[in-house]
């Protein structure tokens, strides 16, 4: 398990100044793990994640859904020979007081992102791993970058 996980994070950091309309929240509660791209990183990943959410005393149902989806993928469709994939969770608070729960997995296959425009026929084996994240998550999507990453992310709002 310990060349599974190369280093893991966690912060939590108070708000210390007022921040403009134009900043984003800064985080207060940040994981992160780097796994190999395989199966079983992708579930210790899921498993990790579930474990920390609960120690933050935050919900952990959808966010273990969504994690499970963006780490199997990030394994299975990011996979670079010899390269790992990130798995990120970012808990930030807004203003109105509602937290919102940030999940990334990066990984070094920027060139090669979601196809959600296809809808699986009911034969399909795979393919609707994303549409379960779109439904769980508030938003999601994909950013690129720096090379030869990519991000796919989701956010939702924890609820008790």
């Amino acid at each position: 398990m310990n060349q599974e996980i190369t280093r893991i994070r966690t912060e939590q950091r108070p708000q210390s100044r007022p921040r403009s309309v134009a900043e984003p929240p800064a985080p207060v509660r940040q994981f992160s793990v780097q796994l190999s791209a395989t199966r079983r990183g992708a579930r210790l990943g899921r498993l990790l994640v579930t474990e920390q959410l609960r120690s933050w005393g935050l919900p952990f149902e959808a966010a273990a859904q969504i994690v499970a989806e963006l780490a199997a993928n990030a394994a299975l469709h990011g996979c670079v020979p010899g390269r790992d994939f990130r798995i990120v969770v970012t808990v930030t608070a807004a203003d109105t007081g509602e937290d919102t729960l940030r999940i990334e997995a990066i990984d070094t296959r920027g060139e090669r992102l979601p196809d959600v425009r296809r809808s699986p026929s009911p034969d399909d084996e795979s393919g609707r791993g994303l549409l379960m994240v779109a439904a769980l998550a508030d938003r999601w999507g994909v950013t690129t970058g720096p090379p030869p990453r990519k991000t796919v992310w989701a956010e939702l709002t924890p609820t008790w």
